[in-house]
């Protein structure tokens, strides 16, 4: 009896501590968001343009290159290091086509139209006072407005960079080295041809670039720039297995005595290179062979220097070796020699 009691005691108790509370107004511990009404039409965002930026156009009177001065036009290229597809201008924004080596103009060249135009650039010759005063200004080496040509030469960027310190002065300061001053007066050519500019002085590698009295830098031409440089095409070899004139025995004979004798000059990196020419010239007048020393010179330059020296002494490059040019003074050289030596 006693268990049957304790147990009702219990059952009791239960049912007093979960007895339902009165239902009252519902109160939740946090109130529920409302979703947001959805559109029936909502609004798609706008599509890209597919329109292409406008071309830039040009009325610049001469083929687009990457140097100019250190490229020869009438050179065929035999391959190709890059598709010439790949324009450095950038795709699509150049209205002129790239062919792996230039961009060519296809409007007629008037160049009468061009001649006329440059003059009256240029307005009135400058007096003595007037040149002596700008030398003075710009041709000390702390000059502000000043412009370093390298190896490239006279590129295509480096003409932006003229008519852009032409804005705030009236003659830039270009300073020279490397290869291309094996050539100043093709330096000199290049600079005045391609800017519409007049040199006023020129010393050694220092030439000052003067822009002309009637110069507007809000009427200066649209020069486009390159993104890249162009990878430079394939040409044909160089040096020949045989010297043209000479068995292969003697062209072998003249390499080994070149390579034996004593060198020259010594060629430095990105150096003045001035007086190569005429000192080679006068080399030839005594020696059939002449050497000269590139070991600090890149490899690549190596290459452009014979170039230059076959077309500038002439002469005919027989070597690259070892850091090594070989040249020879020719076989047209040596009879003009005896010739006047017999006489």
């Amino acid at each position: 009896m006693q268990r049957i009691q304790r147990t009702r005691t219990l059952t009791l108790k239960s049912s007093l501590l979960f007895r339902p509370k009165s239902r009252g107004p519902y109160d939740p511990p946090f109130s529920p968001i409302s979703k947001p009404p959805k559109n029936p039409n909502p609004k798609k965002p706008p599509a890209p343009s597919k329109s292409k930026p406008p071309l830039i156009k040009s009325d610049i009177p001469f083929d687009f290159r990457y140097s100019y001065s250190e490229s020869d036009p009438n050179a065929e290229a035999i391959g190709f290091r890059e598709p010439p597809r790949f324009s450095p201008f950038g795709p699509g924004r150049l209205d002129r086509k790239w062919d792996g080596v230039k961009a060519s103009c296809d409007e007629e060249i008037e160049k009468d139209r061009v001649l006329r135009e440059r003059e009256e650039r240029l307005g009135e010759p400058l007096t003595e006072g007037e040149v002596a005063e700008l030398v003075e200004r710009y041709r000390n080496s702390d000059c502000s407005r000043q412009i370093n040509l390298g190896k490239g030469g006279v590129t295509h960027n480096l003409l932006d960079d003229i008519h852009n310190h032409w804005r705030r002065a009236e003659a830039v300061r270009i300073k020279c080295l490397g290869v291309p001053t094996l050539d100043m007066d093709n330096i000199c050519f290049h600079l005045e041809d391609k800017t519409g500019g007049k040199i006023i002085y020129r010393k050694i590698n220092i030439i000052l670039l003067y822009r002309g009295r009637n110069y507007d830098s809000k009427q200066r031409p649209v020069i486009p720039l390159m993104l890249w440089k162009p990878l430079a095409p394939i040409y044909p070899r160089l040096v020949k297995n045989v010297a043209a004139g000479l068995t292969f025995e003697e062209t072998k004979e003249l390499r080994n005595r070149g390579l034996n004798s004593p060198a020259l000059m010594k060629l430095t990196r990105n150096g003045v290179y001035v007086n190569v020419v005429q000192r080679v010239r006068e080399a030839f007048e005594s020696v059939e062979v002449v050497k000269l020393d590139c070991s600090h010179v890149e490899t690549s330059d190596c290459k452009k220097i014979g170039v230059k020296l076959r077309d500038l002494v002439p002469c005919v490059p027989l070597l690259f070796k070892d850091s090594q040019i070989v040249i020879w003074r020719g076989k047209d050289s040596q009879d003009g020699a005896l010739r006047s030596s017999s006489v």
